[in-house]
């Protein structure tokens, strides 16, 4: 699949990934990917506002206000790594370090974080995102409720 062809990118977001050694923008491009089509499996999320924060990656829901912003970065200081970030205050990560203790490393409670020679669980952080972009949504729904909804992209 041709991310370029399937996801259109802008010039703006596709200089930030352009900024990344080649190997980390080829691992972020697939996130990028996983994201939108976790988006398009959700009902009601509408589409997808690609955008940078903080000079990265970033993806609203502008359109339902079903969801809370997720961005992808890779960091100098961390070269072997790269991370799907998610809004600290949403309580997120802490969600789904309860749900995937095993599955992922966790940085603090703002992101996932993958190295580079890592397989990605797809199935798992296709869940994940999908709890991110539906959090306003749900965020009333108990934590069991919340990952019922998105239990059917596993």
């Amino acid at each position: 699949m041709n991310v370029q062809e399937d996801f259109p990118i802008s010039a703006e977001v596709a200089a930030a990934f352009d900024s990344y050694p080649a190997e980390m923008r080829a691992k972020l491009l697939t996130l990028r990917q996983l994201i939108f089509e976790t988006a398009a499996a959700l009902e009601s999320v509408g589409e997808i506002e690609e955008t940078l924060k903080w000079g990265e990656p970033s993806y609203l829901t502008p359109q339902t206000k079903s969801g809370s912003t997720v961005r992808l970065a890779w960091k100098a200081k961390k070269p072997d790594q790269y991370s799907i970030f998610f809004k600290c205050t949403a309580n997120l990560v802490v969600a789904f370090r309860e749900k995937f203790p095993d599955q992922f490393s966790f940085g603090g409670d703002r992101s996932i974080d993958f190295k580079l020679d890592e397989t990605v669980p797809d199935a798992a952080l296709k869940q994940c995102i999908a709890l991110a972009l539906t959090y306003h949504r749900n965020k009333t729904l108990t934590p069991t409720q919340r990952w019922e909804t998105v239990a059917h992209l596993a």
